[in-house]
């Protein structure tokens, strides 16, 4: 398996990176934080890799960090969950912000993600949430389900949900995270 490679950018397409490793050029499917990681063509970086085997092709997947590969091959445990939407969750979430969806059974925060519906985010859910166990007690704490229920009480909808979570400072306390949600919300 290849682990990382370390080259110059050849060149940047969209969701795919192409890394000249002594003059072989690796074509390497990455989310847009890596992307921008990569920095531009010409650049000497490193990318730690995930090769994933089909019948009729090798594909290369990049990270910035061994940590978001790791997350990435946990995804990929998770029934129906195949690279292409694995990498697709790794795009909208962080690994924290994922982690707190997954902790605190968020599946509308995970159905955010393109390709991924209400079955297979709770799937995700059943798959990762015993392998995600270690999780401080903060974290699902301070997560966006708890400013979710509590709006959901109040009687907004999922999408007008959606709009204000995206407008909220995670890092906040969960009341002033509500707060900042009503303000926007009352616009």
């Amino acid at each position: 398996m290849i682990g990382s490679l370390r080259g110059m950018v050849a060149g940047l397409e969209g969701d795919r990176i192409i890394l000249d490793v002594a003059g072989v050029g690796y074509e390497i499917h990455v989310t847009p934080k890596t992307a921008a990681a990569a920095g531009r063509q010409g650049d000497t970086v490193t990318v730690f890799t995930h090769l994933h085997v089909r019948d009729d092709a090798l594909v290369l997947f990049g990270f910035a960090t061994t940590a978001d590969r790791e997350l990435f091959r946990l995804l990929l445990s998770a029934q129906g969950v195949g690279p292409r939407v694995a990498l697709a969750i790794l795009g909208v979430f962080s690994a924290d912000a994922l982690r707190r969806a997954v902790a605190s059974e968020d599946v509308d925060a995970l159905t955010q993600v393109p390709g991924v519906g209400r079955r297979t985010a709770q799937r995700i859910v059943l798959d990762l949430k015993p392998r995600l166990a270690d999780i401080e007690a903060d974290l699902i704490e301070s997560s966006g389900g708890q400013v979710r229920q509590a709006l959901e009480q109040l009687g907004y909808s999922a999408s007008e949900i959606r709009e204000a979570l995206g407008a909220v400072d995670a890092e906040s306390p969960v009341t002033e995270q509500i707060r900042s949600a009503l303000r926007v919300l009352g616009r």
